[in-house]
């Protein structure tokens, strides 16, 4: 397993702000302020991410720092173009090779799980299952350093191009087996998954740091799936299984 270049960080978060407005000339009423248009698909307006984010609100998620994060990321911007005007609708969407983008409302849910109430960033973070690296930039402004592996090439390299203009220093995007973690970056304050197996491997909790949570779907007896979390304490390992989800199955090798 190599790890890949990373680069670095920042969002631009001025779209969709209006110009501010000039005083008006000696003698002359100030002219009408007009309303400012979102640019290129009509996606690039930060209200139309305001508005999602108060849906989010209004399911349940309660940390700050997340909805700031959902607010902050241009999910548009990770999705196929013919598909951007649903994007900040909360459905999953495909991004190619039998995978998909989580719906917002999952995203939100698993990286406050993950938080767990923290106050500011929580340290490094690995997640399982790039993708289209939209939770990956997600991640990036709640968490200190952000390690995310993929399995399917095609999709790491959509990832490194989706990413690549938001200069995410924190972010490092890795090519390789998934289900082995990545014991380099290791010890993890948190572990997040965006695929479901059997079983939560060894490996995970292995390294995952003490006081640290792992957030995962997990496969069910009667045939579902369900959100996992599971918390190394002093005592042990704590796991609970919370509501039903559905993620794509978890795999092991690259393709």
């Amino acid at each position: 397993m190599t790890q890949r270049p990373r680069f670095p960080a920042r969002i631009d978060f001025s779209a969709g702000r209006p110009a501010p407005a000039r005083p008006a000339e000696a003698g002359r009423s100030a002219p009408v302020p007009q309303r400012s248009q979102p640019q290129g698909v009509g996606m690039d307006s930060g209200a139309v991410r305001a508005r999602m984010v108060a849906k989010l609100a209004a399911q349940g998620v309660r940390d700050a720092q997340v909805l700031s994060a959902m607010g902050n990321v241009e999910r548009h911007r990770f999705v196929d173009t013919a598909l951007a005007n649903q994007a900040y609708e909360d459905t999953s969407l495909p991004i190619g090779l039998g995978q998909t983008i989580s719906k917002p409302n999952v995203v939100a849910r698993m990286i406050e799980l993950l938080r767990n109430g923290a106050q500011g960033r929580i340290g490094r973070v690995l997640e399982i299952g790039t993708g289209c690296g939209y939770q990956a930039a997600v991640l990036s402004q709640v968490a200190t350093e952000v390690y995310s592996i993929e399995r399917l090439r095609g999709l790491h390299d959509k990832a490194r191009e989706n990413l690549r203009p938001l200069r995410l220093a924190n972010v490092h995007l890795l090519f390789g087996d998934g289900m082995a973690g990545f014991a380099k970056g290791a010890p993890y304050a948190g572990i997040i998954a965006a695929a479901g197996g059997d079983a939560l491997p060894q490996c995970w909790i292995d390294q995952l740091a003490p006081g640290g949570r792992l957030v995962a779907p997990m496969h069910q007896a009667a045939g579902t799936q369900a959100l996992v979390v599971l918390d190394k304490t002093p005592q042990g390992i704590r796991q609970s299984v919370l509501e039903a989800v559905h993620f794509v199955p978890l795999k092991s090798g690259v393709v």
